[in-house]
């Protein structure tokens, strides 16, 4: 069950995110039902989307885990390591910076760092699936968003302070998601194991 749950959420994740490549096409969602409706929509869908993504690998995790290999242990501190970009591509998402505009899609970098980090130490059938799809999701769309030709990317500000603010933020969001988030949210400890 928990595996039926844990596709359908991907499935309606990616669907959901591949519908905003097909320009044409979103824009006549847009202008037949309007953009406040559409983004609501696309974050409703998004949200759920998360919930029984999050749900569905839980109840994996706890009653139908499948190994399919095992990761060598220097594997997992690679994770780590990654997960240290990962974190503060996301605070360069929200902070104009020389960082974000390097990275151009800082939330597309982040999801392939994140997913791919998490491949390298995770062999089970229920990862492989989940953070595979993601990444492959994630390439995809940060192919189709280069080649846009509507895209601005925000030149960076002047000076180096956001740039300061941005590795200090997600350095401290790094600690964050692994002293307290992974080990009480998600049930695995990533520091100390």
């Amino acid at each position: 069950m928990g595996f039926a749950i844990l596709i359908l959420g991907l499935v309606l994740f990616i669907a959901n995110h591949l519908f905003v490549s097909f320009r044409d096409a979103r824009a006549a969602a847009i202008t037949r039902l309007g953009r406040p409706l559409y983004h609501t929509l696309f974050g409703l869908v998004s949200l759920a989307s998360v919930a029984l993504i999050a749900w569905g690998y839980a109840y994996y995790r706890a009653n139908e885990w499948t190994q399919i290999w095992q990761p060598p242990p220097p594997m997992r501190h690679a994770t780590v390591g990654l997960m240290v970009i990962a974190a503060i591509l996301i605070v360069a998402a929200l902070v104009p910076s020389h960082v974000q505009t390097k990275s151009r899609f800082p939330l597309l970098a982040t999801t392939k760092v994140w997913a791919f980090a998490h491949l390298l130490a995770n062999g089970d059938l229920g990862s492989i699936l989940m953070f595979g799809s993601l990444l492959g999701w994630a390439i995809y769309a940060s192919i189709v968003a280069r080649q846009r030709k509507d895209v601005v990317i925000r030149p960076a500000p002047a000076g180096w302070l956001n740039d300061a603010a941005v590795l200090i933020g997600g350095v401290a969001l790094y600690l964050a998601l692994g002293f307290w988030f992974h080990p009480y949210v998600i049930g695995v400890p990533v520091f100390g194991r």
